[in-house]
Parts: C-alpha cells; sequence; structure tokens
C-alpha cells in the first residue's frame, strides 16, 4: 500500500504542478513573480526566526526571574528593549518585503 501511495504522489504531483508552471499570462515577466516570491519568503522567515528569538529570550528572562525574584527588576526593561528590538528586525523585513513587491 505504501509503494502504491508513493507511486501515485510521485507522478500525480509532477503533473499537477507543471500545469501551473505555464500559467502565465500573455506578456507577464517572471521577474514580477520572482519579486513576489521573494517577498513572501522575506517575510514568513523573518516572522518564524523573530518569534523563535523572541519566544527564547522570554524564557530567557522568566527562568532568570524564577531562579532570583529580587532581580526581576533588573531584568524587565533589558528584556522589553531586546524584544522591541527583534521586532523591529521583522518590521524591517515587511518594508523589504514591500519594496520587493511594488507596493
Amino acid at each position: 500500500m505504501k509503494k502504491a501511495l508513493l507511486w501515485i504522489t510521485g507522478c500525480a504531483l509532477p503533473m499537477l504542478l507543471a500545469s501551473t508552471a505555464f500559467a502565465q499570462e500573455e506578456g507577464g515577466s517572471g521577474e514580477r513573480a520572482a519579486a513576489y516570491l521573494g517577498a513572501g519568503l522575506a517575510i514568513s522567515i523573518a516572522a518564524f526566526g523573530g518569534a523563535l528569538a523572541q519566544g527564547r529570550a522570554a524564557a530567557a528572562a522568566l527562568e532568570g526571574i524564577a531562579r532570583n525574584p529580587g532581580a526581576s527588576g533588573k531584568l524587565f526593561a533589558p528584556m522589553i528593549l531586546g524584544l522591541a528590538l527583534i521586532e523591529s528586525l521583522v518590521i524591517y523585513a515587511l518594508i523589504i518585503a514591500f519594496q520587493l513587491a511594488g507596493k
């Protein structure tokens, strides 16, 4: 059963994707499609990386506060600053994605 499913997937998937590869409007350019693809990849990778970094930063700060509750005042401000800087990098990627898309 696994071999049959693998064979069907291996044969059907290229056939389905090939028809969309040639479905281009007349006079359209591949550069525009590449720009849209680049914009989508830029923002998706940036959002994933930013979310991962913010999660790790918050976890590290909360672990430090849990180990030493008296240091919460000293850890809170740098944590918020770090989270803001991480978020600014994601916003820069969004701006670059908009510029690539031409909007």
